[in-house]
């Protein structure tokens, strides 16, 4: 899910800087200092968890669980996941630098989108009830990804259109493993320590 250095034109490279500082500095401003180490760990297990890629064709695919960081943080996830795409362009060379803002923007936007449509219906109903929200949160997470990363493609060239379409195809699997993840993960929570979500979804 990460595009490499390159890749795409300046325009697109500076318009998604642009709205990943936009972005950043909102959900910075609604980071409280409780939700700092859930921040730290969500940051953490999104730099994990896309470090494994399983190819695909001529691509890869791996775990994102931005649905997860953004039900559970809402803006603040975009601090969180900026931070472990940093630390991946530093350390591994995964995406790159100099479309960093693209990468982060493309990963976090979603993750604030699957929070504004369903994080306020997690809290309510059974934990089962919110299991499936938020497991629905997850795979749309992951579908809106493919598709912000689609749309930086194909703005760069009509050329990147048969790549932008791999990307959907080829994460239809990671949909439905990380709506399991999210869903079991929601489970969890709204058993053990509920108040995360209602965090969440006053942010």
């Amino acid at each position: 899910m990460h595009i490499v250095d390159g890749a795409l034109s300046n325009p697109v490279v500076i318009g998604g800087a642009v709205a990943a500082a936009g972005g950043i500095a909102v959900g910075l401003k609604s980071l409280d200092i409780d939700r700092i180490p859930t921040a730290g760990v969500l940051s953490a297990s999104f730099f994990v968890a896309s470090l494994i890629h399983v190819p695909i064709g001529p691509s890869s695919v791996h775990l994102i669980l931005n649905g997860l960081a953004g039900l559970l943080l809402g803006w603040a996830a975009f601090p969180a996941l900026f931070v472990g795409l940093l630390l991946q362009a530093v350390f591994f060379g995964f995406g790159g630098l100099t479309v960093l803002g693209v990468n982060a923007f493309n990963i976090a936007m979603p993750a604030v989108l699957a929070w504004m449509i369903f994080g306020r219906l997690i809290g309510r109903g059974s934990p089962v009830q919110g299991a499936i929200w938020g497991g629905l949160g997850g795979a749309f997470a992951i579908a809106a990804t493919t598709l912000f990363v689609a749309v930086s493609l194909a703005l760069t060239g009509d050329e990147f259109l048969p790549a932008a379409m791999l990307v959907f195809f080829a994460h239809i699997p990671v949909m439905v493993i990380e709506a399991v993840l999210t869903g079991f993960a929601v489970l969890l929570a709204r058993k053990v320590k509920p108040e995360l979500f209602l965090k969440g979804s006053s942010a």
